[in-house]
């Protein structure tokens, strides 16, 4: 399966995200094999789009390997943001280390500490923002579309890999002999913190790891859910790149 038209479509949008009204630009990386994608495009032709992570602080191990290979891999100057440790302090006081299996109040909590709040920090002064989130990958995403509004964080967001398959995410990778998290070679499709994410059985849906006691349809973080709903609305006027993605 060749990816080559869908590459030239992000190329195409990468320049547009150059200038105003969506420069600066930032990419939010958690290091899956779709960041891993975006990662070796933009450090190879859009070096002027910022790259950043949040490091909740219960990562896996093969996460921060993977992070310190792609530091080593391409010298790209990665942003990391972290919790407010007072944040951290007070829910482990109030609640315990592990409360968020508890109740999914809980569990919002503590994925608000650890990324809602720090990715706050990250977009400001941003005018438009990049994540690797894909259609195929849960019921709440099938229709994502690849240029939204964040009224959250009053900017652009674009998802430029929406309509990729599995397979082509997988196709890049070894074509470009990217590195990758090898949790995902052990049945981890879908990685976050430690603690919330497991290995799936074939068959199941690919974030069926995620949050895995509780619905499929509360499979989400936070970051892109406004009143419960995937952060999802399209832009009347989207760039030209943006619309041959679509």
């Amino acid at each position: 399966m060749s990816t080559k038209p869908k590459m030239q479509d992000i190329l195409l949008l990468f320049e547009v995200l150059r200038n105003a009204p969506y420069a600066p630009a930032a990419f939010a990386t958690s290091f899956g094999a779709e960041d891993m994608v975006l990662t070796d495009l933009i450090a190879k032709r859009a070096p002027w789009i910022e790259i950043f992570t949040l490091d909740t602080g219960r990562l896996p191990e093969e996460t921060y390997r993977l992070m310190q290979e792609t530091l080593n891999r391409y010298s790209l100057p990665i942003k990391i943001y972290f919790p407010e440790d007072l944040a951290v302090e007070h829910y482990v006081q109030a609640h315990g280390p592990n409360a968020f299996y508890e109740s999914q109040a809980l569990r919002k909590a503590c994925c608000h500490m650890r990324k809602v709040e720090p990715l706050r920090r990250a977009l400001q002064g941003k005018k438009a923002w990049l994540t690797g989130m894909r259609q195929a990958q849960s019921p709440s995403r099938q229709g994502l579309a690849v240029h939204q509004w964040d009224e959250i964080h009053a900017l652009h967001k674009f998802n430029p890999l929406a309509a990729w398959h599995n397979d082509e995410v997988w196709d890049y990778i070894r074509q470009f002999e990217v590195p990758y998290n090898h949790l995902h070679d052990q049945g981890y499709p879908s990685i976050g913190c430690a603690p919330c994410t497991r290995a799936i059985s074939p068959g199941q849906d690919i974030r069926a790891g995620r949050w895995w006691w509780e619905g499929a349809d509360t499979k989400e973080c936070g970051l892109h859910i406004v009143d419960g709903e995937l952060i999802r609305v399209k832009l009347a006027a989207a760039p030209k790149a943006a619309e041959q993605m679509e």
